[in-house]
């Protein structure tokens, strides 16, 4: 718990912020909110980078920083990895900066944008993101170094000091210097420069050096072997919803920014359950390095007592309290109807998503990323898209189906994903970890 509930309340902040854009785009006008919208689903493709990043990073620091000896030793190879990571960030920055460019103006048409009136804006705020994408990239993979060594606290700081930062700058920027959408875009990139600058300075005085870019072929290629099937887990996700998103704008952008907007309350009433995942992730590596075998099947089933606890506190906010809520951002009834229809049935998979975390989490720290990722493009992309894609362009069937759709994958997902766990744990009493990469 003292290292979840500060990642529980850093996510919060951290959503919260992101509500605050929706707020204020909602504040210039429904066809803002929907252009942000459909922005935010390009702009998960760079989270998806920076939480493979924070996830590769937390898997490979968290078991040298559990292992017993020399502390000088043990902290001079934290730098180098720190160093590492560093490095690899700056280069997939750029990358990621590339591929944006391209390919932003044909996915936001895909994903149903009016071309006249959506578009535009939505490539407002993309534009603005992708130039600053270092700045993101960069914050993840300090917060996975200082997590994997047990501080959670950094990061929290940082989500918290940004979302008051950004209640001052979105209006400022956006409405006090007429700068509209893009105003929001770049209160964004500012605070996550700032948020950046903070963390590292807080690694460094952990690590007793500056942190400075360094490349080894094979460190970058271990680094990898972990960041790449924890960016693709993530991005099936995404691609998932971009279909979904597609699929919902054949019902009009309105519907696109209710879902948006329910998606987002969710991952709030989510965020303690993302922040035990982090939680578990930290401490099973920690352990696992330390060789402490048996405690990383308990804290696997620790987490999911406590998440078992949320899932009874959350799961009836959003059954009834899903309207009140969706009326705090737009007074749309389209958008409101939809994002409350929404979280009402997606209420159903909520302790199946908590399971789905836990399950990535523990087989992360034990440096198994590839079942998560088989799983992931079975569960958000494979299957969904194939059935709502049948459902809805040949069948005619209805917007609802596709949120039914989703809920009835997550659950079975579920089972298999903590079954396969339960599994790799029990072996664990048989092998013999690795205890550094």
């Amino acid at each position: 718990m003292r290292l979840a509930i500060p990642a529980s309340i850093g996510m919060v902040f951290n959503t919260l912020y992101n509500l605050t854009d929706f707020w204020f785009a909602g504040q210039l006008s429904s066809d803002a909110l929907a252009g942000v919208s459909i922005a935010g689903s390009v702009f998960f493709l760079l989270l998806a980078l920076g939480l493979g990043i924070q996830i590769g990073a937390a898997a490979l620091i968290a078991p040298i920083a559990g292992q017993s000896g020399d502390d000088d030793e043990r902290r001079g190879s934290i730098a180098d990895w720190v160093d590492q990571i560093l490095g690899l960030s700056l280069v997939l920055s750029l990358v990621v900066l590339i591929a944006g460019l391209l390919v932003a103006t044909p996915l936001v048409h895909f994903l149903g944008a009016e071309v006249n009136t959506v578009a535009p804006l939505a490539l407002e705020y993309i534009g603005t993101i992708l130039w600053g994408a270092f700045t993101f990239i960069l914050t993840f993979a300090a917060a996975g170094a200082l997590m994997a060594l047990g501080d959670t606290h950094s990061n929290r700081n940082a989500l918290a000091i940004g979302f008051v930062a950004n209640l001052g700058l979105n209006p400022l920027l956006t409405f006090g210097l007429d700068m509209g959408v893009t105003g929001l875009a770049l209160a964004t990139v500012l605070i996550k420069g700032a948020s950046a600058l903070y963390l590292y300075r807080v690694l460094t005085r952990r690590l007793g050096r500056r942190c400075r870019p360094r490349f080894s072929s094979d460190k970058w290629a271990a680094l990898l072997r972990q960041t790449i099937p924890a960016s693709g887990n993530m991005l099936t996700i995404i691609l998932g919803g971009f279909i979904t998103v597609a699929l919902i704008g054949r019902f009009g952008s309105q519907h696109v920014a209710g879902y948006s907007v329910g998606l987002r309350l969710e991952q709030v009433l989510l965020l303690p359950a993302l922040g035990l995942n982090s939680a578990v992730m930290a401490i099973a590596g920690q352990n696992l390095g330390a060789g402490h075998l048996d405690r990383v099947r308990q804290i696997y089933t620790i987490g999911l007592q406590l998440g078992l606890a949320m899932a009874a506190v959350f799961i009836p906010i959003m059954v009834f309290l899903s309207p009140v809520l969706m009326g705090f951002f737009s007074d749309d009834p389209d958008i409101q109807h939809t994002g409350a229809i929404y979280l009402k049935i997606d209420a159903i998979a909520f302790y199946a998503y908590v399971v789905l975390f836990l399950s990535t989490a523990t087989l992360q720290a034990l440096k198994q990323p590839m079942f998560p990722l088989i799983l992931g493009v079975a569960r958000q992309l494979v299957i969904p898209a194939s059935i709502n894609y049948w459902l809805i362009v040949y069948q005619g069937f209805p917007m609802i189906s596709i949120f039914y759709t989703i809920i009835s994958v997550v659950v079975i997902s579920s089972l298999i994903a903590h079954g396969y766990t339960l599994r790799q744990l029990g072996k664990l009493q048989v092998n013999t970890p690795a205890t550094s990469a």
